[in-house]
């Protein structure tokens, strides 16, 4: 029987209390959470990439202590560092001319990142590989960014769970899913951010997708939405129900094929992840 698991992206939200959190002053958000839901994303690792020869990993501290605060079977998907996945480092200005990432799919920093995990290894869930939009400049083709990543991954231990979310629409094609299917890599469906609705990217490929996906509800206008919610992310401020109703039945049907499911809801899809949770769960 396939498996859905919900949660949150990110989870230390203050204004959550009342929701998901107790009042306690010492709180430990993660401990609370972890009673509620069964799994959770993980970004904070991903703004990794500092310069040149400045890599930030996993404070092995932190990832003890996210250990001891969730039951055995709690699972963290992971957006994988910023270092692996940027093939340029980012620009200050528009003019300045694009520096090459020496870190971009590199096995060894790969290698470091896990064995920071390692405390957390047994909750691991995927491994999410975000890519920026990649122009002609950072990537030639989208023939090439297969091939590289493909070369990446055979180079890597295998066992982990490898998903793969990318920023360019026109690579979401046959050949696209065909390369993910043949790899055993998880496609990540990503619902905002100038993406294709995600209802109609897996009515157009749902063939080429089996055993897992990963589904992000982030929303189309983060700047706008945290604006109006003022920080406050305890009440729906734009409610997407009939786009909700499109994902539910996809969701549904992707579980009849026995497919299994991480859903990660943004506060910014909707402006409250916990109430968004809520409304899908009451709907399925």
């Amino acid at each position: 029987m396939a498996e859905l698991r919900i949660g949150t992206c990110s989870w230390k939200y203050d204004s959550w209390r009342g929701l998901i959190y107790s009042e306690d002053k010492n709180i430990n958000y993660l401990q609370e959470y972890s009673q509620k839901f069964n799994t959770v994303e993980i970004d904070q690792w991903f703004w990794s990439l500092h310069g040149l020869n400045k890599v930030s990993l996993p404070n092995p501290k932190t990832v003890e202590a996210y250990k001891l605060s969730v039951p055995e079977d709690f699972k963290f998907s992971i957006k994988m560092p910023n270092s692996l996945t940027l093939t340029h480092f980012y620009k200050s200005a528009k003019t300045e001319p694009l520096k090459q990432n020496p870190h971009f799919l590199s096995e060894d920093l790969f290698d470091q990142f896990l064995y920071s995990l390692k405390p957390i290894e047994n909750n691991l869930g995927p491994l999410m590989f975000q890519f920026e939009y990649l122009n002609k400049q950072k990537m030639k083709s989208q023939m090439d960014f297969q091939i590289q990543f493909e070369a990446f991954i055979q180079k890597i231990k295998s066992g982990y769970d490898l998903a793969v979310e990318i920023r360019n629409p026109n690579y979401l094609n046959k050949n696209y899913f065909e390369f993910l299917s043949e790899n055993n890599l998880a496609h990540v469906f990503l619902q905002g951010y100038y993406m294709p609705p995600i209802f109609e990217v897996y009515s157009n490929f749902k063939d080429l997708i089996k055993d897992r996906v990963v589904i992000r509800l982030h929303g189309p206008d983060r700047k706008g939405i945290e604006e109006k919610s003022g920080g406050n992310w305890n009440k729906i401020i734009e409610p997407k129900d009939e786009e909700l109703k499109r994902i539910i039945e996809m969701i549904k049907e992707l579980l009849n094929r026995e497919v299994d499911i991480y859903l990660n809801v943004n506060n910014h899809y909707e402006g409250s992840a916990p109430l968004t949770i809520e409304k899908i769960v009451e709907k399925l």
